[in-house]
């Protein structure tokens, strides 16, 4: 078969222009960010299938994992992160805590334990024993009385815990006598370690 060849001094067809460099620059550059995108969009999709992987594991062999729901432990949670939960002999004020109580599965912080009485005045202030409690994993402006239907100052019954939301004003916890403190044999773990996302991977307290 015979290819036709373009004579040296034959000019191209008025209708057929030659891309310029930068035109070809920006198809190589436009091309290349193709390119990085789908392997971006397949690391992400592997990150996440290991994570679910990992989170399988551990809830299986190991430890329980939990994923956080609404908003009333917020900034230290946020809905959608998944945490690792251990179980520790005993929980201390601070912790931070997944118990079941009326069919749900919630997340709260101790805020005194089983003989303990709690006070909590106007302010937001939560007092235990008589002693106002230093609560530095509050962000400024989030103590509230929120919703309190107890009798204050309230003592904490044998066996049970006593827990708040770090979002005063909307959490729904032992203020309230719809949850009450909580049954140390209702209280699945201590929230220990964040496995998702991958920004905030760490401990939590």
């Amino acid at each position: 078969m015979r290819v036709a060849r373009r004579k040296k001094d034959e000019k191209l067809p008025e209708n057929m222009k030659l891309p310029t460099v930068d035109q070809i620059d920006r198809e190589i550059e436009r091309e290349q960010s193709l390119h990085h995108g789908k392997a971006l969009r397949r690391n992400i999709f592997f990150a996440l299938l290991g994570v679910f992987a990992v989170a399988v594991l551990l809830s299986l062999y190991v430890f329980p994992v939990f994923r956080i729901y609404g908003e009333s432990m917020a900034p230290t949670l946020d809905e959608g992160d998944i945490v690792v939960a251990t179980k520790p002999a005993s929980y201390q004020t601070g912790d931070l805590v997944v118990f079941s109580s009326n069919n749900k599965i919630l997340t709260k912080r101790v805020i005194a334990g089983p003989g303990d009485w709690v006070d909590i005045d106007a302010d937001g202030n939560v007092s235990v024993n008589g002693q106002v409690l230093d609560e530095p994993y509050l962000p400024d402006g989030a103590k509230s009385k929120g919703q309190c239907d107890i009798t204050l100052p309230y003592q904490v019954p044998e066996s049970h815990y006593f827990v708040m939301g770090d979002r005063r004003s909307v959490s729904v916890d032992s203020r309230l006598t719809q949850i009450g403190s909580i049954p140390e044999d209702q209280i699945l773990g201590k929230l220990s370690f964040r496995v998702w996302p991958f920004a905030s991977f760490g401990s939590v307290s």
